[in-house]
């Protein structure tokens, strides 16, 4: 099963090493991984391989043991070995477990060097008492025998082929020739780069380091056009076995070779120049007889023959067999995850550039022509439906359990969805013949391969040219469009068929549950919200169906279901429910209505399922009337729809509301506005909070009450001990009343939190349909739903907005900001208020923006491309981007100036058409009367009127107005990046001229892709296991966070593969606990899993990916590996510039580590250039007096430390200290800190003037010399900008001497980058005072480049340095001094990113902990991360 086939390659490890080798790591320190699922022997070698250079926590080392016992317990992960004897002879060893099936089983051998080439064949199990069993591929080997006993073996036996299995098999070893589907890491391609040039060094017996290069971060980031091509790596170099494998014509074999086993003939040309005609037959390949026109099956004279096609080809060409071993070589050669297969990869939207050759491949064109749009050729279709709904049978009350189930989910839904996307692109594209032709084009349906396909379209935005020419028309009626689709019973299939019924009344102004629908409302915004709509009601369908499927309520099933858009066009594809299409079901019907109201069914059985499921969803049982006036209880929306299919199962399809409807949004058109679950979650854990807060506050109250009772009854016995027995009997019905009263106010309380737990909202409020019930009681459901949206904007939105502000949440594109609101609950629709409330930080401001604009323009360019002939599709797009990004003018003509706009004037110029304009009907039919035009569509659209409709659209969908700078503003190449993703648009990784009228060529479009939203399930189990294990991590318990991710690996590995996400994150929180555990190696390999995982589920650029370099470049730093941590950070530079833009604060983070990595080699010049540029970013974009603009401050002081310009450090770090005071106040623990550092650096400089009075002395030679170093290099003034910016009342710049000032500015010195007078006169000023004091300073011994150092110059100004001092003046020394008073805790800049300064202080060059890449690696300090468990999720 591909859902083990990672858990295969681990396994393989152990008996064939080589083939899960991990990018080599340095400092002396060769590291292996044999990826053991568990992680535990990962571990342990990569700690042991490390030697004395990692010291692993012993907590976690001694977790290991329980690690293995939790998983065990957990997923029932014990492993036994078994041996293999393969076809040829050969014995292989695997490491099984006795719940693995026999389809595990072939995955594994699948996976294995030794046996991949061989497909068919059976399994027998040999077991120590000698019994033989055959393995059945659904078997769970404990099912059949007991392996835990030992003594087991497999034998594999040559199986007969058929006609399926031999064409498999030819695709297999196909596959198997080619390096083309193995994914090459840029970092594993880093790594063995590294090992091979210090090889070279090691061998050539060069004991010297090699000089460190510079990044060139700082400069390419300002144009990244030109850097596109970087992005993707050059395709492997093919290595070639043979010259082609191709079906001979002689195909099919006649019928008297039939009879005698004959199934196929394969012609194949060797890198020899042979050609062979080759018989595959029911037992075996053997080369034939036959010329070039006539078959002759007769075998050669020479006899090849073989089980496997691989096995002959091997003997007929020694070539090949050359080659093939180099193939096997190069996959066994990459990281494991690097071979694995995914299953819904990423859209990629750049290509290579040039575009490669297109070379003959009669292989590929078999493939082609065959092509089914599906998985599977006809007649043997799957039955999604029945996989599906059988896989949710099976049993799951056992951990064991529960993976398999999960893991048959995840795979059949994967496969689903892959299927969907094939047969929607054959949709579009024709191919398919829909299965109700008479119905107009704009309602067809197609079944394909077991699944319903369907347009997500809308019935008013077609009706709407018939309804301006018919002006005495005052409703819009759908009677016919409904009519016509009820013929084949469409209604019972899904709302995004069939026009919903409530649209008939929509037009009439009535008071429909408190919200006024009028008929006052523009055509074009009619327009907008219908469309919108459509989509939205596929959007709230598919949420809706994974929320039922999370609910998981035994006997209620949901179908498998995915939206794809491609080419304009939005399809819904869904599995077909039984019995559907052989007739009328609508008596099947039998909860909710198909009629929006009118008529509703109810049935006792469903009813309670439904209302088992509602619990879990919030929702309310309530009432409401039909068309007739019966009352029905309901616990769903009412235009659900539960039915019960042929196969007798229970389905509740259209749930298209199954979370309220957004009260603040109740216009005509915003019917499908609803809210998010994860709102409706968050204000439950909001309500039950307070409840428990309320809760206790009383008890303490009820408790001090009792106390007091206690006291005075004891007090009053003290005093008057003979006091009468009427006062005794008063005192005790005092303290009964009492006691009363606190048990009276626990009942309260417990009803209270009760209510809490069990909030529900009635989903059919502010909705059409007719509510029974009471007056209040509707007017208390109304009122509930009100409360959770006003919750949405008075307490959610404000918040989010502060944790963007704080950089608690720091989105870098559209993609990760969409993900953020997701997350937060809140719709896309608000991102017009997110913008309004981040307006006075410039990074979130444009980030607002630029998704408006793309979100916009990706509506405006899918119309366009709807209207679009197939030959057309590249220019349109190429014209598209030119108007978005360039300057084109619109022809003279009569076109309007916002025809692409899908609004009004379109369809005015459109003139009466039939109702299927959106459709692909209608390009086909525009096809036919091509002729008649004069020009395409696309040509007479200008940039002035796609922008014009641009910010109409934005304010029509998201209310917002865009800036008048908008389109100068956004930062071009992640506008490109962020719409070419979301519409599926690939184009040429090329360098653009942005700034020309026509940027785009049509050459420049590559491929049009669709972009699919689907309802794969994720494992509860595990997500549950990493937020646990995150908890734990943050309160700094790292032996048990171990134990919680390793357990969560485990079970996703099982269920998943390693392809996913979501193992991703456990590898990240491992690596996370590794590095703080010390373990840099072990850290380095899960790392490093992440990355190939982030590359090849998220994407190339995806910021996670930018991430997962950066905290490579980090770990490999701590190893002393700084050349290659600093290669890793220019592709990080690279990636983040490509989704956010050079102006991010988290791109300053990164300077900030960049920076210490250079200061850890003696590279003080960049350091600083780093570090100011870090600076003027935080300033600019943060603000003065940010708490990242004080980590900045804090990091300077420290570089200027490890000069021994301590002076500068003190007045950098009481730049920091005041900006923590005024943010944190004094008494914060990070303020102290700061408070700390400046004692420190005061005493440093105290101790460095208590030399300068020994009697030093410092010549005018030496001060001139110094100015005249910054002469020849104005670059080294750089680093004085911030020591003038942080000057402030500690800096005398007022009094500076101006004729030295003159000297050094006064001349024709070019400007470095960012420099000013005031670090100029700052500068200046230092140099002054010690020349006029006449001290002398020896000159500094640390040679960094050609370039006179910093330090050297540091030196000469801070004057006075003893031999004590000068190696203070080093950058060990003054870690060592450094000790003298170690600070508590460093400063934490967004409470989960923290400066690496303690460390700096006290650990081992490159132990720093991270700044940076979002929260950071040290967003886990236990001391701060308390009272923020959320911090690095």
């Amino acid at each position: 099963m591909a859902g083990k086939s990672g858990k295969g390659r681990n396994r393989k490890g152990s008996h064939n090493a080589s083939s899960a080798s991990e990018p080599p790591v340095h400092s002396n320190v060769p590291v292996k991984d044999n990826v053991e699922v568990t992680l535990e022997s990962a571990k342990t070698d990569a700690a042991d391989a490390a030697g004395n250079s990692t010291v692993a926590n012993p907590e976690v080392k001694e977790n290991e043991t329980t690690t293995e016992g939790s998983q065990q317990k957990q997923g029932d992960l014990q492993l036994y070995p078994v041996s293999v004897k393969t076809q040829t002879g050969e014995k292989l060893e695997l490491q099984l477990n006795p719940g693995d099936s026999v389809m595990d089983v072939r995955q594994f051998l699948l996976d294995a060097p030794e046996t991949c080439f061989i497909t068919c064949y059976d399994l027998l199990l040999h077991t120590k008492d000698g019994s033989t069993h055959h393995l059945e591929d659904y078997n769970e080997i404990s099912e059949v025998a007991d392996i835990t006993t030992g003594g087991c073996s497999l034998e594999m036996v040559p199986a007969f082929y058929d006609d399926r299995s031999i064409r498999a098999h030819v695709h297999r070893t196909r596959e198997l020739l080619s390096l083309s589907n193995l994914h090459a890491s840029l970092s594993t391609s880093l790594a063995l780069q590294n090992e091979i040039a210090q090889n070279k060094g090691a061998n050539s017996g060069d004991t010297l380091k090699p000089e460190v290069p510079e990044l060139d971060g700082l400069g390419y980031m300002e144009d990244i056009s030109g850097s596109l091509g970087n992005l993707l790596s050059s395709p492997l170099k093919d290595i070639k076995c043979v010259e082609s494998i191709v079906f001979s014509s002689f195909n099919p074999p006649p019928s008297y070779r039939r009879l005698v086993g004959d199934l196929i003939y394969l012609d194949v040309v060797t890198l020899e120049g042979n050609k062979f005609c080759i018989t595959g037959s029911t037992k075996m390949f053997y080369v034939n007889s036959s010329s070039a026109n006539n078959l002759d099956p007769r075998p050669s004279k020479a006899t090849f023959e073989a089980t496997t096609l691989v096995a002959l080809l091997q003997k007929i060409s020694p070539k090949f067999k050359k080659a093939f071993r180099e193939v096997l070589e190069g996959r066994a050669a990459a990281h494991p995850f690097e071979n694995v297969q995914s299953l819904l990869p990423p859209n990629s939207w750049l290509g290579l550039y040039p575009v490669p050759d297109h070379r003959r491949d009669a292989a590929r064109a078999e493939n082609a022509l065959t092509l089914l749009y599906g998985n599977e050729p006809i007649g043997m279709q799957r039955d999604w439906n029945e996989e599906l709904q059988s896989c949710r049978e099976f049993p799951h009350t056992s951990p064991q359990e529960r993976i398999l189930r999960d893991r048959a989910l995840y795979k059949v839904t994967s496969d689903f969805v892959d299927a969907a996307i094939n047969g929607a692109i054959g949709v579009i594209s024709g191919c398919i013949p829909p299965i109700n032709p008479t119905d107009p084009e704009c309602f067809h349906m197609y079944v394909h391969n077991n699944i319903f396909f369907s347009f997500a379209i809308d019935a008013d935005l077609e009706k709407l040219p018939k309804k301006r020419v018919d002006a005495n028309s005052k409703s819009w009626s759908s009677s016919t469009l409904q009519s016509s689709s009820d013929k084949d019973s469409i209604p019972l299939h899904g709302e995004s068929q069939v026009p919903n019924g409530g649209k008939d009344d929509s037009s009439s102004s009535e008071d429909l549950n408190g919200t006024e629908i009028t008929q006052d409302v523009s055509p074009e915004a009619q327009l907008a919200e219908n469309e919108q709509a459509t989509y939205a009601s596929a959007n709230n369908d598919l949420k809706g169906t994974k929320a039922y499927q999370e609910a998981d309520v035994p006997g209620l099933y949901n179908l498998a279901m995915a939206i794809i858009d491609y080419r304009g066009h939005r399809v819904v594809a869904q599995s077909v429910l039984p019995g559907i299409l052989q007739g009328d079901k609508s008596d099947s019907l039998l909860y909710g209505s198909v009629d929006n109201g009118k008529k509703i069914c109810w049935n006792e059985d469903f009813h309670s399922k439904v209302s088992e499921a509602a619990k879990c969803l919030h929702l309310k049982e309530h009432l409401v009337l039909d068309g007739s006036g019966n009352l029905f209880k309901l616990a769903a929306p009412v235009e659900c729809k539960g039915i019960v299919g042929g196969d007798d199962r229970h389905y509740l399809l259209d749930l298209l509301r199954v979370t309220p409807r957004d009260a603040n949004y109740t216009g005509p058109g915003s019917r499908f506005c609803i809210l998010r679950p994860e709102l409706i979650t968050a204000y439950c854990q909001a309500q039950a909070a307070e409840a428990l807060k309320s809760k206790e506050k009383n008890f303490q109250e009820a408790n001090s009450l009792a106390t007091e009772s206690q006291n005075a009854a004891e007090a009053d016995q003290l005093v008057n001990d003979s006091q009468n027995a009427a006062d005794a009997d008063k005192l005790d019905s005092t303290k009964e009343e009492k006691a009363e009263d606190v048990k009276e106010l626990a009942s309260v309380i417990a009803k209270a939190s009760d209510g809490c737990e069990d909030i529900v909202f009635n989903p059919n409020v502010f909705t059409e349909f007719k509510l029974a019930g009471s007056p209040e009681e509707i007017a208390a459901d109304e009122d509930n739903v009100r409360k959770v949206s006003q919750y949405l904007t008075d307490v959610v939105l404000p918040k989010f907005i502060q944790d963007l502000c704080t950089l608690e949440v720091s989105p870098m594109d559209g993609q990760t900001l969409t993900e953020a609101l997701h997350a937060h609950g809140i719709n896309v629709r608000y991102i017009g208020r997110v913008a309004g409330g981040t307006k006075h930080l410039p990074h979130l401001w444009d980030l607002c923006n630029s998704e408006i604009v793309v979100r916009s323009a990706k509506h405006i360019i899918k119309d366009l491309l709807r209207e679009t002939e197939d030959h057309d599709l590249a220019p349109a797009v190429s014209h598209f981007l030119n108007c978005l990004f360039g300057s084109c003018q619109a022809p003279s003509g009569k076109v309007p100036a916002n025809s692409t706009q899908s609004n009004t004037p379109k369809k005015e110029h459109a003139g009466q058409r039939s109702p299927g304009k959106h459709s692909k009907g209608l390009a086909r039919w525009k096809g036919r009367a091509s002729l008649r035009k004069t020009q395409p569509l696309y040509a007479s659209i200008s940039s002035e009127a796609l922008w014009l409709d641009i910010q109409e659209f934005a304010m029509v969908k998201y209310k917002f107005e865009l800036p008048a700078d908008a389109r100068s503003r956004v930062k071009k190449i992640s506008l490109i990046r962020n719409l070419c993703l979301k519409v599926g648009i690939t184009v040429a990784a090329r360098k653009y001229d942005l700034s020309s009228a026509t940027p785009f060529q049509t050459s420049d479009v590559l491929d049009l892709r669709p972009v699919v939203k689907h309802s794969v399930p994720a494992c509860s189990e595990a997500k549950e296991l990493v937020e646990t294990g995150k908890l734990q991590l943050a309160e700094g318990m790292l032996s048990e966070a171990y134990t919680l991710f390793s357990e969560a690996f485990s079970i996703l590995q099982q269920v998943t593969g390693p392809m996913h996400r979501e193992v991703a994150n456990c590898c990240r929180y491992l690596a996370m606990v590794l590095y703080h555990a010390g373990d840099m190696a072990g850290a380095i390999m899960q790392q490093h899993k992440e990355l190939i995982i982030n590359e090849r589920c998220l994407g190339l650029d995806h910021p996670d990916t930018a991430h997962s370099y950066g905290n490579m470049a980090l770990f490999y730093h701590g190893l002393n590996q700084t050349e290659l941590a600093l290669r890793h950070m220019s592709r990080a530079f690279l990636l983040l510039s490509l989704s956010s833009g050079p102006d991010h604060p988290d791109v300053a983070a990164t300077f900030i580590n960049v920076a210490m990595m250079y200061q850890d080699i003696g590279k003080m010049n960049t350091a600083l250039r780093y570090l100011q540029e870090a600076l003027k970013k935080n300033e600019r974009l943060l603000g003065e007096e940010h708490i990242q603009t004080a980590v900045c401050y804090h990091a300077l002081a420290i570089a200027f430390n490890c000069m021994g310009a301590f002076k500068l450090s003190h007045q950098h770090e009481k730049k920091t200290y005041d900006i923590l005071v005024k943010q944190l106040g004094e008494d914060d623990s990070r303020t102290r800190d700061s408070q700390n550092w400046m004692n420190t650096f005061k005493m440093r400089e105290l101790q460095m003037n208590a030399q300068k009075q020994k009697g030093q002395t410092l010549n005018a030679a030496s001060a001139q010399k110094a100015i005249d170093i910054l002469k020849a290099h104005p670059d080294l003034m750089h680093a004085f900008q911030a020591a003038a910016i942080a000057g402030g009342s500690g800096s005398s710049g007022a009094s500076a001497n101006k004729s030295l000032n003159a000297a050094v500015m006064g001349e024709a010195l070019s400007r470095g980058r960012g420099i000013d007078e005031r670090a100029a006169r700052a500068a200046a000023e230092v140099r002054k005072k010690a020349a006029a004091r006449g001290l002398s300073v020896r000159p500094h011994g640390v040679p960094v480049q050609s370039l006179p150092p910093l330090t050297q110059l540091l030196n000469i100004i801070n004057s006075g340095v003893t031999p004590d001092a000068v190696d203070n003046g080093n950058a060990d020394g003054a870690k060592k001094e450094a000790n003298d008073i170690p600070p508590s805790d460093s400063i934490d800049a967004k409470k989960g990113q923290t400066m690496p300064v303690q460390e700096q202080e006290h650990a081992p060059v490159g132990s720093h902990s991270p700044v940076g890449l979002g929260k950071g690696l040290s967003s886990l300090d236990a001391k701060k991360q308390k009272s923020k468990p959320k911090a690095g999720a």
